[in-house]
């Protein structure tokens, strides 16, 4: 007969120790519960709307809603709200719950150029003149404003720059960018023209009332004319939300309130179709022609751009007599396309006949470019 003996289980089997890493891990596992129980909590709950508050009225406040509507609502608990504020809503009641900090409808600081592009003066040629005049309305009255102090003169309030696409004016404003030592806001036109009317003023208001703020700044506006291009009696409602903006833009640059030392930069091709009302003095007091190169300008242009490159035996004289009629953006593709010229024939520098076959290049895409005259006439 065979006798199994039952071992008795020891009274010591749950030690202090383990003891404690069981309440630890169960300690552990209702964190992990309430932080879940937490998180779906958060997809239950309705989202808050972002509306404006327009007007108080004793205890209730009008808001105005994202689809552009008005409503008189109330407001929880103790907020106090005022005029223009922004606000979070309940999307049943539209009660006032919580106020925001950012007072702006629109992230102006987005315009702010933090990290200002690497153009010098010495990289725009052919200019020079266009420069000085550039200086003397934007920088001068920023730098050393005892100056029309002591002479008595208001300092200009702006410059346009205008002339066809290629001629640098974008440049111009870059290096601007560079050189001034102080806030710089950069925009266009067409950033300006909002989908609901009035936002569009709005943008315009908060854009200068943060310039002035950031005082000394420049406000650069390219494509100008996609908002002050001339007024007409006849259009759509789109149309005449831009006509909103646009007059805006004009009493921000010569209204009631002073731009103080905010100065303006705007950019176009199109000159011809500019509102006359943006054009007359007091406003944008320089009206800068950024026209083609001519030939000591286009020499410049054609040294500047191939300052870096791998040259051998290149004679920019004669190149600079072929490309007569191109823009400086035309002679920057230039010399990129001498480049890749060297790249087909397995070389490392860049020879005359690279421009040459370039310039041949470019003068064949702009006549097809132009074939559309003589098809449609």
């Amino acid at each position: 007969m065979t006798i199994i003996k039952v071992k008795k289980e020891s009274k010591d089997f749950y030690k202090p120790d383990q003891s404690s890493d069981v309440q630890d891990e169960n300690q552990l596992l209702k964190n992990s519960l309430n932080y879940l129980k937490a998180e779906l909590n958060k997809f239950k709950e309705m989202p808050l709307l972002v509306s404006e508050v327009k007007k108080v009225i004793g205890n209730k406040v009008i808001i105005k809603v994202p689809n552009g509507s008005h409503f008189l609502v109330n407001v929880a608990g103790n907020l106090e709200v005022c005029t223009g504020d922004l606000v979070l809503v309940e999307q049943r009641s539209l009660t006032v719950v919580q106020k925001l900090e950012n007072s702006n409808s629109f992230d102006v600081e987005d315009f702010v150029i933090i990290d200002k592009p690497n153009v010098s003066w010495d990289e725009v040629g052919g200019l020079d003149d266009k420069i000085r005049e550039i200086k003397e309305v934007i920088e001068l009255p920023l730098l050393k404003p005892e100056i029309f102090v002591q002479l008595g003169i208001d300092p200009p309030k702006g410059v346009l720059l205008y002339g066809p696409p290629g001629t640098g004016k974008t440049m111009l404003a870059k290096a601007v960018a560079t050189s001034a030592k102080c806030t710089f806001i950069e925009l266009v036109g067409s950033e300006l023209v909002q989908k609901f009317i009035g936002e569009g003023a709005k943008l315009v208001r908060d854009l200068f009332k943060l310039a002035r703020e950031k005082a000394p700044s420049i406000v650069f506006i390219d494509e100008i004319d996609a908002i002050a291009a001339e007024r007409l009696d006849l259009g759509t409602s789109g149309e005449r939300e831009v006509q909103r903006t646009f007059m805006q833009l004009l009493t921000e640059i010569d209204g009631f309130n002073s731009l103080d030392n905010v100065k303006i930069i705007a950019a176009t091709n199109r000159f011809d179709i500019l509102d006359p009302a943006v054009l007359r003095p007091g406003r944008f007091d320089r009206l800068i022609d950024i026209d083609f190169p001519d030939e000591n300008a286009r020499f410049k242009i054609l040294k500047i751009h191939s300052s870096k490159m791998n040259l051998s035996d290149v004679s920019f004289e004669q190149i600079n007599k072929d490309i007569e009629g191109f823009s400086g953006a035309d002679i920057k593709a230039l010399c990129t396309e001498a480049g890749y010229f060297a790249i087909r024939n397995d070389r490392n520098y860049v020879v005359h006949e690279d421009f040459i076959n370039a310039v041949s290049k470019l003068n064949n895409m702009s006549k097809e470019d132009t074939n559309y005259v003589e098809m449609f006439g």
